[in-house]
């Protein structure tokens, strides 16, 4: 039996002192850090469940929402299909972002904003 839920650390070092180091991690690392940071600034946060997949966090705050996708680079259409796809299947008009580490992480696409996980994180937009 497996679980499709996600947890997330207050302290990301745990998961390195007991799974060690995966190319994966860094991955998981970023999303770990983007919960804590939304958090943090009084959302709740849950994970967007839609026929295809998931977004990764559905953010909600009194009137405020936000969708957000993190993903560490987009190297393929493939990947950039998957994270921008999942939030044009969402069909209202609360921001929409997909978060990345890469050097080419601004933009917009369709309406969806692009950006650098760091600018997302020091921003005061949200």
């Amino acid at each position: 039996m497996k679980t499709q839920e996600k947890y997330y650390l207050a302290d990301t070092a745990l998961r390195y002192s007991v799974l060690g180091y995966t190319p994966d991690g860094a991955a998981s690392s970023l999303e770990n850090v983007v919960y804590l940071e939304l958090c943090r600034r009084g959302y709740t946060v849950m994970i967007g469940k839609i026929p295809d997949g998931e977004v990764d966090f559905v953010a909600q705050r009194q009137n405020e929402r936000l969708y957000v996708q993190v993903t560490q680079e987009i190297k393929s259409e493939k990947t950039e299909k998957r994270e921008y796809e999942r939030l044009l299947e969402i069909r209202d008009n609360y921001p929409k972002y997909v978060l990345r580490s890469d050097e080419f992480a601004g933009g917009n696409y369709e309406g969806i904003k692009s950006m650098h996980i760091a600018d997302f994180l020091l921003s005061t937009e949200y």
